[in-house]
Parts: C-alpha cells; structure tokens; sequence
C-alpha cells in the first residue's frame, strides 16, 4: 500500500508549475505588504496564525478575482 504525506504534513508547500515559485513568492510580499503583515524572506515564526493566514486568504481572494475577471471577458 503507497503511502500518502500531504504538503501540510510535510512542512512545504507543492507548487504545481515550479516555474511559477519566484511569482508566487513575489505575489506573497505584495499581499503581505498591502495588508500590513511584516512578512520576511526565510522563517516566519514571528507572525500568529491569523496574520499568516490572512496573507493566504488574501492571496487567493485575489486569484479567484482575477481568474472571473478573465473568464467574463
């Protein structure tokens, strides 16, 4: 039987594209900053759960934003 670990359980993220991780990373400090969350490169550990959590939230209000965008064109 094959064993399944999620990206969560794991500690990473799995980038789909990895050709897309710099932007990912770049979209990330924008939101963060937007938002007011002193995000740093590197470990993190100082920021709560609910600022991390704010800056994914945001980022993917901005992608399903963007993808109706597109899809309404």
């Amino acid at each position: 039987m094959e064993e399944r670990t999620s990206a969560r359980s794991k500690g990473t993220n799995r980038v789909e594209v990895p050709e897309a991780r710099g932007a990912l990373d770049r979209f990330k400090f924008e939101v963060a900053n937007e938002i007011g969350v002193d995000l740093k490169e590197g470990y993190n550990g100082h920021l709560t759960t609910a600022q991390a959590g704010s800056v994914g939230g945001e980022m993917v209000r901005k992608m399903i934003r963007r993808q109706e965008e597109e899809m309404s064109r």
